[in-house]
């Protein structure tokens, strides 16, 4: 039975990340020692020891979670424990991996496209005045319908009854003042830098593509979903355009994870750390089993 690999987004990063994984695999210590070299400065050591608000910098956790996602892959490659690969799907940053394990693009390519999106984004992150808030209960509509009213985005599509909204600050707590009216059980404001997912990470954007142009990317060699749509892609410069496209538009996780399920997976790998994504399949189908794996007790031995 083939098993359909997922990998973890921003907000999953945690100090410690990954110095299991290389205390007891050399692939994996590989996968972190080539990421030092390629990026020039030491990532390796912000993921062991920190400090934490170092490792929450968009332009460092991102790097963090694409190398992290890799690692597992990588110990488990090496344990001989790598089952068939039915295809692949990453929440927002997690897509990049993804569409590494899925033959896009090399190691050292996919990291310098994930260095350049987390530092564009936190160049907008700083530039603007942005937040989030994550809406729980209530329909999609309904969401759509509270953004529209407040001049905020839907920035996430996460799982039945779990929506997020982003934009600015001051009109994101307006419409999380709002929300039990509008249907909703709970309005969360999440802790995060910026408005991911918005208009306001446009500036990023519009980077982000002028330097995905230089970039050679191949048709992936198995199945792999965009956030964007949350359809399969496969044609390389259209993974291009929704790579630029996923920076300011909602996230359609939901879809990516029915649309693995659609193939016939039911099992999952989720690599990467905090377990996130083995509590959104949870409430989108009871029927897939999602093996959270971040650090070497994780493995199957």
């Amino acid at each position: 039975m083939a098993v359909a690999f997922i990998f973890s987004g921003q907000g999953a990063q945690a100090v410690g990340m990954g110095k299991s994984l290389c205390e007891n695999s050399g692939a994996a210590k590989q996968v972190f020692d080539q990421a030092n070299e390629v990026l020039g400065w030491d990532l390796k050591s912000l993921c062991f020891d920190g400090p934490t608000e170092k490792l929450t910098e968009t332009r460092v956790c991102q790097p963090a979670l694409y190398v992290h996602g890799i690692a597992v892959v990588a110990a488990l490659r090496e344990l001989g424990k790598v089952p068939e690969i039915g295809g692949a799907a990453g929440l927002s940053l997690g897509e990049l991996t993804a569409l590494h394990l899925a033959g896009v693009f090399d190691f050292a390519t996919g990291l310098e496209v994930v260095a350049k999106r987390g530092a564009l984004m936190q160049e907008a992150c700083e530039a603007t005045n942005g937040g989030m808030t994550s809406l729980l209960g209530g329909d999609l509509r309904a969401a759509y319908d509270l953004a529209t009213a407040h001049d905020v985005d839907v920035a996430n599509l996460n799982c039945p009854g779990q929506t997020v909204l982003s934009g600015d600050k001051d009109k994101v707590a307006n419409a999380t003042a709002a929300a039990q009216d509008a249907g909703f059980k709970r309005a969360i404001p999440l802790n995060v830098a910026g408005a991911y997912h918005s208009r306001l990470m446009q500036p990023a954007a519009d980077a982000f593509a002028e330097f995905l142009a230089g970039k050679d990317f191949a048709a992936p060699i198995m199945p792999v979903f965009t956030n964007t749509t949350g359809q399969q892609i496969s044609e390389p410069q259209a993974i291009k355009d929704a790579l630029v496209q996923q920076v300011v538009s909602a996230v359609r996780w939901e879809d990516c994870f029915r649309g693995l399920m659609s193939l016939g997976m039911t099992e999952f790998y989720e690599c990467g750390p905090g377990g996130t994504l083995a509590g959104l399949a949870k409430r989108i189908d009871r029927d897939a089993t999602v093996k959270s794996l971040s650090e070497f007790a994780d493995l199957p031995q």
